[in-house]
């Protein structure tokens, strides 16, 4: 049997769903909580195989009440099921630790299945879930090549721009020749361009002075 422990704070939802988890021959629900802070203690007490987490729950939400629960006990197995899938409820969820994630909308069969499944290791994710998910991961990984610069380079970069030379680059920040022009080359190097004069459009392009 795969013991689940069921957290809203809605009573009548956790009666439909317990009702029908009840009628599965391999799950049974061994307890019920009514708000976060309940479901951290009853975590603790029975460490059930999968907790079922509401988000929005008075005295502690579901955030709060995963993060709580991971930090106690490690291996605890939570699956949020929500109304929201906005990004502020999201991330943070399945940043404090939430291993699937799941619509109130979704059927109560797509939820059991999803109870077994986690049970064996997998993380389940709603479409639309997973759908912002990989559209931040791709908006992540598009990095321009001027972030890739530091603080130095940037500021060397600007001072290209106002037409300054290496050694009037070098006398204004008080470091060495040598080591203005190493950083030049990087600068050039970050920004994929062949010399300081495309470096200085591309800093215009893109705002940068």
């Amino acid at each position: 049997m795969i013991r689940v422990l069921f957290a809203d704070d809605h009573e009548m939802v956790r009666i439909g769903v317990s009702a029908y988890l009840a009628s599965q021959q391999d799950i049974d629900v061994i307890a019920e909580a009514s708000d976060g802070e309940e479901a951290v203690k009853l975590t603790l007490e029975h460490k059930p195989d999968i907790i079922l987490m509401d988000l929005v729950m008075k005295e502690m939400d579901g955030i709060e009440a995963t993060k709580q629960i991971m930090e106690s006990w490690s291996d605890a197995k939570i699956i949020i099921v929500t109304s929201f899938v906005d990004d502020e409820k999201v991330y943070p969820a399945l940043e404090a630790g939430a291993t699937s994630y799941m619509l109130k909308t979704s059927k109560a069969n797509e939820i059991a299945d999803a109870i077994r499944a986690t049970y064996e290791g997998q993380s389940i994710l709603e479409p639309e879930v997973t759908g912002k998910i990989m559209s931040k991961m791709r908006k992540q990984s598009v990095v321009e090549p001027h972030e890739q610069l530091t603080d130095r380079e940037k500021e060397i970069l600007l001072l290209m721009a106002e037409g300054k030379t290496n050694q009037e680059i070098a006398d204004q920040l008080y470091i060495a020749l040598k080591t203005v022009k190493v950083h030049v080359s990087n600068i050039l190097g970050k920004l994929e361009v062949q010399d300081r004069t495309q470096a200085v459009i591309y800093a215009f392009k893109h705002d940068l002075v």
